[in-house]
């Protein structure tokens, strides 16, 4: 009888465990599908051309396809306005998120902090296109213009509460005699944050903030609304300027341009596979 009973339960671990790695492959399909397709269709479009030559005219483009050739141009105006974009976004979003966060983790019960903590969580499931909307109000309409800097607000926004989290969760599992330490040594609160719990959670820190980078460099929404877009480069912060994601907007609205989608897309993609990578990297190496 015993016998029996520790077959049903092998059997049923067995079982469970097999139902397991099918649900994980199945939720990995469309993941590799997506991949796959892009990579497939825009690995070709890829060359040193793509990436310093700014976006063609659609006139440019027709001519091209009408002759059998390839469509002439890339997205530098794209990259150069992601770049610039998220450059003013995370030198204001890395500081004041890192602050918040610490401020958060010690003093986790007062009431400023709790309600600090409870407007993050709201800001980080608000839509983006909201954001956009609220921005081209606080900021576009201001400056009565489409500028880099408002993209760039936009983009502050919603890097912040991604920041704020990551940094709070990895000091709170940073050991308290870390920090009793500090103190005993004569250093105050600020001091032993800034120079021993701060140094010491560095690689969550970073963590937090690649991911925080590759959760919106490929938000399309709030640019729209703010950063409008640009057919040359640009390096003016308070003109319109493009981006990736618009590119790749533009693209898809554009019948002469649709074949350069795949090329920008799979940019993208590989840009935030790095990103994640270098973060899974980092992650385990601090934990090491």
């Amino acid at each position: 009888m015993e016998k029996l009973k520790i077959r049903n339960r092998l059997a049923k671990d067995k079982a469970l465990l097999w139902a397991v790695c099918l649900l994980a492959a199945l939720t990995a399909v469309p993941l590799f599908a997506i991949l796959g397709e892009v990579f497939l269709r825009g690995y070709d479009q890829l060359s040193w051309s793509f990436f310093t030559e700014p976006t063609p005219t659609a006139y440019k483009a027709m001519k091209a396809i009408e002759a059998g050739e390839p469509i002439p141009g890339g997205i530098a105006n794209g990259i150069v306005g992601t770049m610039l974009m998220l450059g003013m976004a995370a030198v204001v979003a890395i500081p004041v998120g890192i602050l918040c966060g610490a401020f958060l983790a010690e003093n986790p019960k007062s009431r400023f902090a709790q309600t600090v903590s409870y407007l993050t969580d709201l800001l980080q499931g608000t839509p983006s296109v909201i954001i956009g909307i609220v921005v081209y109000i606080w900021v576009v309409v201001p400056m009565k213009g489409y500028s880099a800097i408002a993209g760039s607000v936009a983009l502050f926004i919603m890097m912040l509460p991604l920041i704020i989290r990551s940094t709070e969760e990895t000091l709170k599992i940073l050991p308290t005699s870390l920090k009793e330490a500090g103190l005993a040594l004569g250093g105050n609160r600020a001091r032993v944050m800034l120079k021993v719990q701060l140094p010491a959670a560095f690689g969550g820190i970073f963590t937090g903030v690649l991911l925080a980078i590759s959760r919106v460099i490929g938000e399309t929404a709030p640019l729209m609304f703010t950063a409008l877009g640009c057919s040359f480069i640009r390096f003016a912060v308070d003109k319109p300027i493009s981006a990736v994601p618009l590119l790749i907007w533009e693209f898809f609205n554009d019948p002469n341009l649709q074949e350069l989608i795949w090329g920008a897309s799979l940019f993208l993609l590989l840009f935030v596979l790095t990103l994640n990578l270098l973060s899974k990297y980092l992650a385990k190496k601090w934990n090491q």
